[in-house]
């Protein structure tokens, strides 16, 4: 008697086996690694491509958006270039946080999102840029085609998040946020962070 040949179907690491997106810089993909309704921060494990538990949330805050990376980014010279107070890249691939109308309660999944703006935060001297988009074809954020036409409390809720969610008890914050971006230096970000990529690890 014979058997059929097992059939393995081989899932593409996220960060390297996905594309940037359909429409660079204007349209990115984002590979989303925790949602708000998490109470522990995930990220990806950069060898098998799968999610880590990286730490529980150490403050009561959640992330106020849906938050991950594009793949085929890096942050590297380009990107450090674009913040002068920074010294370094910091090495990963650039951070995306995405709006969406509808709650999206799960991670590890892909959206089509238009980069809007972004929060250049330095993270113990590297360069370790937010940028902020919308989710394509959202009924309530999808036709945001800058930072100045979202609510500025939710913009602030962004930078408190990010200014906090490092904090240890009794020690000094290491995060700061430089600037607040619109979309004309968002786009200039991904593309340095594209350029970087393919000067690590090539096309």
């Amino acid at each position: 008697m014979s058997f059929p040949k097992p059939f393995y179907s081989w899932r593409p690491h996220p960060w390297h086996g996905l594309s940037v997106g359909p429409d660079a810089p204007n349209v990115v993909h984002a590979y989303i690694e925790i949602t708000p309704f998490d109470t522990v921060k995930y990220e990806i494990d950069k060898e098998t491509g799968y999610l880590r538990v990286d730490r529980p949330q150490r403050t009561s805050s959640h992330p106020p958006t849906l938050y991950g990376f594009v793949p085929r980014t890096y942050c590297g010279d380009r990107v450090q270039k674009l913040s002068p107070k920074s010294t370094a890249g910091d090495l990963d691939p650039l951070d995306i946080c995405v709006l969406s109308e509808r709650p999206i309660t799960r991670a590890e999944v892909i959206l089509n999102c238009n980069p809007v703006g972004g929060l250049q935060m330095i993270d113990g001297g590297e360069a370790d840029d937010k940028i902020i988009a919308v989710l394509a074809n959202d009924p309530i954020w999808g036709d945001v085609k800058d930072i100045a036409e979202l609510p500025q409390q939710l913009i602030e809720r962004l930078r408190h998040y990010f200014l906090t969610y490092k904090l240890k008890p009794g020690e000094p914050t290491t995060t700061q946020i430089e600037e607040i971006y619109g979309a004309e230096h968002a786009h200039k970000v991904i593309e340095a962070a594209m350029a970087d990529y393919v000067d690590t690890f090539g096309e």
